[in-house]
């Protein structure tokens, strides 16, 4: 589980790097569908930033829970904490990333 942990970590960690100005019209969601328009109201570089800072923090807490966990915990309930811990910033994320960067 230690190996999963930590690709999925790095795999996380390093989407927040791919993802740059140049190529936001390809891999951003939402992004991609607006007008051009829209597009040029749209504060991209920020939120680059805040999805950047938000993936490597994910990417680093829930890595550390989970070897935390695995101290106190079995193997099968850390694995339960650290799935816990990968799914419960991302209504934060949309939360925030809606009202900071709206069309």
């Amino acid at each position: 589980m230690i190996f999963v942990v930590l690709f999925t970590s790095i795999l996380i960690g390093a989407c927040g790097y791919i993802v740059n100005e140049d190529n936001a019209d390809l891999l951003l969601s939402g992004y991609n569908t607006m007008s051009k328009d829209e597009k040029s109201k749209f504060d991209l570089s920020s939120y680059l930033g805040f999805f950047r800072k938000f993936m490597l923090n994910i990417s680093l807490y829930s890595a550390i829970i989970y070897f935390i966990s695995s101290i106190f915990l079995s193997d099968d309930y850390s694995a339960i904490v650290y799935t816990i811990s990968l799914c419960i910033p991302w209504p934060y994320f949309f939360i925030v990333s809606n009202k900071r960067f709206k069309k």
